[in-house]
C-alpha cells in the first residue's frame, strides 16, 4: 500500500505545469516540492500550527506553517470538487475554482484537536477562502476556492518551516461590494441590519465573484465587526444569469431552509446584486430550480426561504 501510495504521489507530482520562475517574486530559501526534508528524517511528524493568506498586486499567496520540519512530500492540483478525506462527502468552499493542495506525513492536531485553522477566508482579487479537507493518516489537504483558474507556483521556505502557495491574478480588476449582516445591529433590532464591504474581483464576471465572496463570508477582521453571512443551509449557487430585461436569476445549491427567520440569504443575494447596472430584479431558485415568481419583472424568492 506504501508503495502504490509513493507512486501515484510521484505521478501527481510529475503532472503539475510549473510557472515561469520570472512571473513570481523571488523565494528565498526554496526547496523542492517533492524533496524530503532534512528534519522529516526524525521521529516526530511535521505539525501544522498556522495558515495564512496574503493579497499582492499580482498574485495572491497562502502560507501553511509547520513545527518540526516540513511534510516529506507536497503536491497540488486543480480538482472540479473538494472532498473530505476518508468520507469522501463534499465540503463547502466558494470559488469557480478549486486548488487541492495533499501533504504527506504531516498532522494538522495533537492530543487537544485541531493545531492550525480549518477555514480562513481572504478575500482576494483571486484566493476566496481556505478550507482544511482532510487531516487523516498523517495526511494533510486544503482546498483553496479561486475567482478564476491561474498558473500558481507551489514550494517551501525555511525559518521557520512553511509551504507557499502563490496563485496569479494576470486579469483586470475591480472593485465591487458584498452585503453582509451585521450581527449586532440585528440582535438589537437596530437598523440598518446589512452592511457593505469592498472586495477586489475579476472585472470580465463580477456579479458571480461577488456572490462567491458573500457565501465565503467576511474576512477576521470584518467578523470583529460583528457582520456574518447567512446561507440558510445553501453551500453556494450553481448558476446564475442576468437577462437583456435586467433580471438576475440565481440557483441555490446545497439545501435551502429560512429556519423560521425573516432574515435569509436572500437578504445578502438581492441588495448585493442590484450594485450593478444590469440588474434590477433578483429571481433566486431552491436546489431543485423553483421559486415563487419565476416570470414577470419582480424579485422571488423559493417557498424554503419564507419565515
Amino acid at each position: 500500500m506504501r508503495i502504490l501510495r509513493a507512486t501515484i504521489v510521484a505521478c501527481l507530482v510529475a503532472s503539475i505545469s510549473a510557472v515561469p520562475a520570472a512571473a513570481y517574486p523571488a523565494a528565498p530559501a526554496s526547496a523542492p516540492a517533492a524533496t524530503p526534508s532534512a528534519a522529516s528524517a526524525a521521529t516526530a511528524t511535521p505539525l501544522l500550527v498556522d495558515v495564512r493568506a496574503f493579497r499582492r498586486s499580482t498574485y495572491d499567496r497562502v502560507v501553511w506553517e509547520f513545527r518540526g520540519g516540513l511534510p516529506t512530500t507536497r503536491f497540488a492540483r486543480y480538482v472540479p470538487e473538494l472532498l473530505a478525506d476518508g468520507s469522501g462527502e463534499p465540503v463547502r468552499i466558494a470559488g469557480d475554482a478549486i486548488l487541492q493542495l495533499t501533504m504527506f506525513q504531516a498532522n494538522a492536531h495533537d492530543d487537544n484537536g485541531s493545531t492550525a485553522q480549518r477555514r480562513l477566508v481572504l478575500g482576494g482579487g483571486n484566493v476566496i477562502e481556505v478550507v482544511q479537507s482532510g487531516d487523516f493518516e498523517a495526511t494533510v489537504s486544503y482546498g483553496v476556492g479561486l475567482a478564476r483558474r491561474q498558473s500558481f507556483r507551489l514550494f517551501t521556505l525555511r525559518s521557520p518551516d512553511r509551504v507557499v502557495l502563490d496563485v496569479r491574478k494576470n486579469y483586470r480588476q475591480a472593485t465591487r461590494s458584498v452585503t453582509f449582516l451585521n450581527e449586532k445591529r440585528f440582535v438589537d433590532n437596530t437598523p440598518p441590519f446589512t452592511q457593505r464591504v469592498n472586495r477586489r474581483v475579476p472585472a470580465a464576471s463580477p456579479a458571480r465573484a461577488v456572490l462567491h465572496q458573500l457565501f465565503a463570508g467576511p474576512r477576521p477582521s470584518e467578523r470583529r465587526r460583528d457582520l456574518r453571512t447567512v446561507r440558510s443551509e445553501a453551500t453556494g449557487f450553481t448558476t446564475l444569469t442576468i437577462s437583456a430585461s435586467k433580471v438576475a436569476r440565481v440557483r441555490l445549491k446545497g439545501g435551502c431552509d429560512s429556519g423560521g427567520s425573516t432574515f435569509t440569504v436572500a437578504n445578502l443575494i438581492v441588495p448585493t446584486l442590484k450594485q450593478f447596472s444590469s440588474v434590477r430584479w433578483v429571481k433566486i431558485y431552491d436546489p431543485q430550480g423553483h421559486t415563487e415568481q419565476p416570470t414577470g419583472r419582480r424579485d422571488s424568492i423559493p417557498t424554503c426561504l419564507e419565515p
